[in-house]
This record gives C-alpha cells, sequence and structure tokens, in this order.
C-alpha cells in the first residue's frame, strides 16, 4: 500500500503520514488507531503499537471462560453444535483446539493419543506421520494448502511461536498420497476450493471447509478465534456422516 493509498484511505494529507513515518510528527491516540484499522493491523498489534506510542492499550485480553465473554462463548457452542453431524471446531491464533462438536472424535481413530493431550494443535495433528497425515487421500495438496495459511498468519503477525511451527511442520516425513480420485460431486468444486479427503475404514469422506470470525471484536481473543466447518463434498460422505450420526 502507498502512502498516498494510506492518506486518502486515512483521509489525512501525505505530508502529514510522511512526517509521521519519519518521526517528524507524533501521532496522536486517534490517528494511530485510525492507521491501523486502514492497514487491517491486528489487535494484539495496535496495543503494541499504542504502547510504542506511548499510550496505554485500548483492546482487553480476556480468558474465553471470562464472564465477560459467556455470550461469545454460547454463540461458539451453537455454531459447533449447530454444525453437527458434520465436524466443526475452534481454534486461536496458534491454531490450538479450543472447542469442536461430536463429529471431530469420530474421525480421530488411529492418531496417537499424544497428539491429542492439550493442549491440541490442530496443524500438527494434521500433518504429523502419528497423526492424520497417513489417512489424507490428497495430503500433497492438503499439506500445501495449510502451509500457505500458516505463512499467511505469520506474515501478518511474525509470531516466533507460528514459525517455528512452521519449521516443525516442513520437517516432518512425507506422508500420505498425492493425489486420488475425486467423486462426481466433487467435480463441482474442481478449481474452487481445496478438499479435505480423509480415508477411513468405510471409504474416503471429503469435505470442503469455511472459517467464520468475529466481524467487530473489541477483545484480542475473541478477535483471534477462528471456527473451521467442514462440509461435504460429495452425497455419499453427507449420507455417512447422517448415518453414522443416527
Amino acid at each position: 500500500m502507498s502512502q498516498l493509498e494510506l492518506a486518502c484511505e486515512a483521509e489525512i494529507s501525505t505530508r502529514h503520514l510522511s512526517f509521521v513515518e519519519t518521526g517528524r510528527s507524533r501521532p496522536s491516540r486517534e490517528m494511530l488507531l485510525r492507521l491501523a484499522e486502514r492497514l487491517e493491523v491486528p489487535l494484539r498489534e495496535r496495543n503494541l503499537l499504542l504502547l510504542a506510542a506511548g499510550y496505554a492499550p485500548l483492546f482487553p485480553e480476556r480468558a474465553l471462560a471470562d464472564p465477560a465473554l459467556e455470550a461469545a462463548r454460547k454463540a461458539v457452542d451453537l455454531v459447533l453444535a449447530g454444525h453437527q453431524p458434520y465436524p466443526a471446531l475452534a481454534i486461536d491464533r496458534r491454531w490450538t483446539l479450543v472447542a469442536s462438536n461430536n463429529a471431530v472424535p469420530r474421525l480421530l481413530a488411529g492418531v496417537d493419543p499424544a497428539l491429542l493431550t492439550p493442549p491440541v494443535n490442530v496443524l500438527r495433528l494434521s500433518l504429523h506421520p502419528a497423526g492424520l497425515a497417513p489417512r489424507i487421500a490428497n495430503f500433497t495438496e492438503w499439506r500445501a494448502h495449510l502451509l500457505a495459511r500458516l505463512r499467511r498468519d505469520i506474515d501478518i503477525s511474525a509470531d516466533p511461536v507460528l514459525i517455528a511451527l512452521l519449521d516443525e511442520l516442513r520437517s516432518y516425513p512425507s506422508a500420505g498420497s498425492g493425489a486420488s480420485t475425486a467423486s462426481a460431486g466433487e467435480h463441482e468444486l474442481a478449481g474452487v476450493v481445496v478438499p479435505f479427503r480423509l480415508t477411513t475404514e468405510g471409504g474416503i469422506l471429503s469435505f470442503f471447509s469455511t472459517t467464520t470470525i468475529f466481524g467487530t471484536p473489541l477483545d484480542v481473543t475473541l478477535s483471534e478465534l477462528a471456527l473451521e466447518s467442514f462440509f461435504p463434498a460429495d452425497a455419499e460422505t453427507a449420507e455417512r456422516l447422517l448415518r453414522g450420526a443416527g
């Protein structure tokens, strides 16, 4: 984003923005928040930005169990429960499992129990050789998708924990297979979404996923919470999940 583009977005002069950038002008608290909003800076980093400028942090960070977040916590539970019999889970900024619905454990057969000991990292669970990796039919494709998402998170946050996680995931030996035959229903998804194809005793379950976030969070914890919902990518998967839930 050029200086001119940011100045226009923030409705200030390029001269003033240049003075702020080079340290010739000390920005007000309101100016910092306006620039951070236009640059889509995460709330956690907005607090650091305010501190660096000598202002108090604005956005609180509470545990999800905090009474102040009870309404949000109930909303998460409603979304997860309402998505059954299809799997859905909630993760934090470091891909740690926060909550899941009853459909998720049924997909984890054969996973090393050590990977299911809290805190559970869903990326490690997916790509570890003792995790889901050997059962992911399109492992190469799914691995590339997950690593790309992790790299985007690192680009935004520069979080050293995520950087170490990326190095760890890259060090895992190859597992699973690079490609598999798609079902008739999946052909409609070609070039649109990356499917998740999991081999089970009854055959391959095929999913595509969506990510839901809070639209207007003012709490750091809520701003970093994401709900991953998996939908059946073909009629066979939908039928088997409905039958299994029954």
